[in-house]
């Protein structure tokens, strides 16, 4: 899939804090759609954790951030609560976005193949265009990445 082929087109899903959405409605603001494996494990929890302590410098820009993965919407609800997520996480569990933004990748867990979510991040410039993605993203200085170019959109 090339970068041209990903766009904001998509159904409503359900998110956090009682939302319904949809991404297209970002459209107007710089989006970051990050996509994680699932909540409540190290490496997302400290990402969203990343993600919650820059969160100020990204509004101060006028970006929304998203997490997305293939968790419930309870799940979810957990996880935001329990490390105070200023931002929506979105229940994927039909991996809808996920396979729109092809995320779904064959992964080695303990010997075993399985399909799961590649740790991804998508950064869309106020017109919904897909300006930068972040594959295989590691966690340790990903965020501040991310956020520089957010300041580079200007």
């Amino acid at each position: 899939m090339s970068q041209t082929d990903i766009t904001l087109d998509s159904p409503a899903l359900e998110a956090t804090g009682g939302k319904t959405i949809r991404l297209d409605a970002f459209v107007g603001q710089p989006l970051v759609v990050y996509f994680y494996p699932r909540d409540n494990t190290p490496g997302c929890t400290k990402e969203g954790e990343a993600f919650r302590d820059h969160h100020d410098a990204f509004a101060e820009l006028g970006c929304r951030i998203v997490g997305v993965s293939r968790d419930s919407l309870a799940s979810h609800e957990k996880f935001a609560r329990k490390y105070d997520f200023p931002f929506p996480l979105i229940a994927d569990p039909e991996e809808t976005l996920c396979r729109h933004f092809d995320v779904i990748k064959e992964k080695n867990m303990y010997g075993k193949k399985v399909m799961g979510i590649e740790r991804s991040t998508f950064l869309f410039d106020a017109d919904g265009r897909l300006v930068r993605e972040w594959r295989k993203v590691r966690v340790p200085g990903h965020v501040e990445e991310v956020l520089e170019a957010v300041r580079a959109l200007d």
